[in-house]
């Protein structure tokens, strides 16, 4: 039986909670501070408070209470943190990355607990929509886009970054690809003018790049390789982010058997409907909340997160 979330937010308490001494109060209506002669009581407070921050506090106390349980903590999650805080200290520096902690009222541990739960509701957004991939769209999948990992080796020639006019430079570029593919025509070995001409770090292997599987290169590189036949070259330069790629596809895996590789290819779907649908992530957490049996007893609150929610999961026209 799943457990039963059932809250009263009282988010005067929460917030006051670790912050010194809390009064005993035996009714919202006591005094909660005095100033300049008047009286706050804690319904004062509670109603402010729930006000500007109600919805946000609920959603945050609710998905800790069932993520916590549901994705107990392990490497993944550790490493994933860590990693953020790193990136982070990267950025801002150490006493950068404390001053903007003190600057957001946040201890770093506050920080993780607020990377750990993103991951984690990252993580109930994947399964939900991993139940949202149907046989047909995993069959498709796997007999129309899913494929052996492919051996390529590239020629690749970048644009001069520092010249004054960067359209000369493209087309000076682009020029010189066609030059080394008019080459290879001729014979040349692709190997050694990989060796020569080319601007990647992969040109003193030649331009080897190894086997890679579907998604590793750039679409460009990706959609060029994947139309060759193994051993054959592109017959005009692929012009990407990085400059104009001649290609040279060496090999070509054949594919594993669809129940080897379902789980990697649901998870596959399951991140392309995400990307492909910004609301899909919010259903997702909605449908957790219903599902640990989410009651919230204050008709206000209530009111406003349903209205939110449905702002977050009503796709843009």
């Amino acid at each position: 039986m799943k457990k039963k979330v059932i809250l009263l937010v009282c988010i005067c308490l929460f917030l006051c909670t670790g912050c010194g001494k809390v009064p005993k109060l035996s009714n919202g209506d006591d005094v909660f501070v005095s100033v300049n002669g008047k009286n706050l009581s804690a319904n004062d407070m509670y109603n402010e408070l729930k006000e500007k921050y109600g919805v946000d506090v609920l959603i945050e106390l609710v998905d800790k209470i069932i993520l916590e349980e549901k994705y107990e903590e392990n490497d993944d999650l550790k490493e994933y943190v860590d990693a953020q805080i790193e990136q982070y200290i990267s950025s801002y520096g150490e006493e950068g990355f404390a001053q903007a902690l003190e600057q957001s009222n946040m201890t770093e541990d506050d920080l993780r607990q607020t990377i750990a739960l993103d991951y984690r509701r990252n993580q109930a957004a994947l399964d939900y929509a991993k139940k949202q991939v149907s046989d047909d769209e995993l069959n498709d999948y796997y007999e129309n886009d899913y494929r052996g990992d492919i051996k390529a080796s590239h020629i690749l020639i970048t644009p001069d970054e520092n010249a004054e006019d960067s359209e000369k430079a493209d087309e000076e570029a682009l020029n010189q690809a066609k030059d080394i593919i008019k080459q290879l025509d001729e014979g040349a070995d692709f190997a050694e003018l990989a060796k020569k001409y080319s601007d990647d770090g992969s040109a003193s292997e030649g331009g080897d790049l190894g086997y890679f599987g579907k998604g590793t290169m750039v679409d460009e590189f990706e959609d060029a390789v994947v139309e060759l036949e193994v051993g054959e070259y592109t017959k005009e330069p692929v012009k990407s982010t990085y400059g104009y790629h001649i290609i040279l596809k060496v090999d070509e895996k054949e594919k594993p058997k669809l129940e080897d590789v379902k789980d990697e290819l649901i998870e596959e779907l399951a991140n392309q409907k995400l990307n492909e649908n910004s609301t899909l992530k919010y259903e997702a957490l909605v449908q957790l909340r219903k599902d640990a049996g989410l009651e919230i007893q204050d008709d206000g609150i209530k009111e406003k997160y349903n209205s939110y929610m449905d702002s977050l999961t009503t796709p843009l026209q």
